[in-house]
C-alpha cells in the first residue's frame, strides 16, 4: 500500500498577553478602589486610613471625633456655685426661704406668673407671623406655660424653649423656621431686659453703679466687632456662612425691625421684664427684708441678668451667686440675697405649674 503522510496538526502558540492581562487586572482594579477611597477621604475629612493595613490595599474607617460635653459642663458649673454658696453660709439661708413662703406669696406668683406668661406668648406670636408662622394665642401660651416649667426643673434652662421651638417648627413642616422664631423673640427680650437693666443701675445706687458707663461701652463694642464679623463672613466666608448671615440680615431687617413688629416687641418684653422684678420683690418681702424698692431693684436686676446663664440646675446657681454678693455690696448681708433667690426659684416653679396640666392634656391627647 502507498504510504500517506498526514501533516502534523499546527501547535498552537502560547498567549503571552493572558498572564499579562491577569496581571494587570489587579493592578488596575487596585488603582481604582485607591482612588475611590482618596476621594472618599477627601469628602470625609473625619476617614482615616486603617493603620493595620498597609498604604497599598489599605481601606479606610470612620474615625469619630472627641465631642465636649457642653450640657455637662454647664450643669456642673451651676452645681459648683451651690457648692461653694453651702461651704460659705451653709444650708441655713436656703431652708430659712424656704420657710417664709406663705400662701399669699404663691397667689401672687400665679397672678404675676400668668401675666408674665401672656406677654411672652404674645411677643413668640409677633415674632412667628413675622416670619409666616401662624400661632394662635392660647397655643402660645399653653407652650410657654409648658416651657417655663421644664425650664424651671431641668439643667440647662432652655431646654423648656428648644421643646417649643422644635414643636412649633414640626406643626408647620418647617422646623428650622420654627427654632428661628424662638431664638429671634428670646433674644429681643434679652436685649431689652439688658437695655433697661443698664438704664435702671445707672439711675439707681448699686454696687455697680460706677462701673455702668463703662459696661454699656463694651456691650457696645462687642455688638460692633460681631456686626462686623456678620459683614466680613457675609462678604468672603464660606458658603454656608454667607447663607446664614444673608438670614440673619432678612430676619432682624423683615421681622425685628419691621414697622409692624418691633413696637409690640419692646412693650411685651418690657412688660415680662416688670413681671420678673415684681416676682423678685415678692420674693424678697417674703424672704423678710424691709428695705426700700429701690434699693432692692437694681440687686433684682443683676441677679435676673445672671439668669440668662445657662449654668443652672433648675434654674438654681449663678442667680444665687451673683445675689449673695449683690445684697453683701449693697450693704445686706449675703445670706438675705440667698434666700430671697431661692424663694424666687419657688415661685418661678409654683407660677409655671400650669404647665403640668398642659402635659398631661398633651399626654391624654396624643394618646387618644
Amino acid at each position: 500500500m502507498q504510504r500517506i503522510d498526514v501533516p502534523a496538526r499546527p501547535q498552537a502558540m502560547p498567549d503571552t498577553n493572558a498572564p499579562a492581562s491577569a496581571a494587570v487586572a489587579p493592578r488596575a482594579q487596585s488603582s481604582l478602589d485607591a482612588n475611590r477611597r482618596r476621594s472618599e477621604a477627601d469628602h470625609h475629612p473625619d476617614v482615616e486610613p486603617d493603620p493595620g493595613v498597609g498604604s497599598h490595599g489599605g481601606r479606610r474607617v470612620a474615625v469619630r471625633k472627641p465631642k465636649i460635653p457642653w450640657g455637662l459642663l454647664r450643669t456642673l458649673g451651676g452645681l459648683a456655685v451651690l457648692a461653694m454658696l453651702l461651704w460659705r453660709l451653709g444650708s441655713g439661708p436656703f431652708l430659712a426661704g424656704l420657710r417664709m413662703i406663705d400662701a399669699w406669696a404663691l397667689l401672687a406668683a400665679l397672678g404675676v406668673g400668668a401675666a408674665t406668661i401672656v406677654a411672652c406668648a404674645w411677643r413668640w406670636r409677633l415674632v412667628a407671623r413675622g416670619l409666616g408662622l401662624q400661632l394662635p394665642l392660647h397655643t402660645a401660651i399653653a407652650d410657654c406655660y409648658r416651657a417655663v416649667l421644664i425650664n424651671s426643673t431641668l439643667p440647662g434652662g432652655v431646654l423648656g424653649d428648644v421643646d417649643r421651638a422644635v414643636g412649633h417648627g414640626r406643626e408647620h413642616g418647617d422646623v428650622g423656621r420654627g427654632i428661628r422664631a424662638v431664638v429671634w423673640e428670646r433674644s429681643a427680650g434679652q436685649v431689652v431686659q439688658c437695655a433697661l437693666a443698664v438704664a435702671l443701675l445707672w439711675a439707681l445706687p448699686s454696687p455697680v453703679r460706677p462701673y455702668v458707663p463703662r459696661i454699656a461701652l463694651a456691650l457696645a463694642v462687642v455688638a460692633l466687632v460681631f456686626a462686623l464679623l456678620a459683614l466680613v463672613a457675609g462678604r468672603r466666608g464660606p458658603q454656608a456662612w454667607r447663607r446664614a448671615v444673608r438670614t440673619v440680615r432678612a430676619d432682624v431687617r423683615e421681622v425685628l425691625l419691621a414697622r409692624r413688629i418691633w413696637p409690640g416687641v419692646v412693650f411685651f418684653s418690657a412688660v415680662a421684664v416688670g413681671g420678673h422684678l415684681v416676682t423678685f420683690l415678692v420674693a424678697a418681702r417674703t424672704a423678710g427684708l424691709t428695705a426700700p424698692a429701690a434699693q432692692l431693684l437694681p440687686l433684682t436686676l443683676l441677679a435676673l441678668l445672671a439668669m440668662g446663664l445657662p449654668t443652672n440646675v433648675g434654674g438654681f446657681g449663678p442667680r444665687e451667686g451673683v445675689a449673695a454678693w449683690a445684697f453683701g455690696a449693697a450693704g445686706l448681708t449675703a445670706a438675705q440675697g440667698v434666700a430671697t433667690a431661692t424663694v424666687y426659684g419657688v415661685l418661678v416653679l409654683v407660677s409655671s405649674l400650669p404647665g403640668v396640666a398642659v402635659l398631661l392634656f398633651r399626654r391624654r391627647a396624643v394618646a387618644s
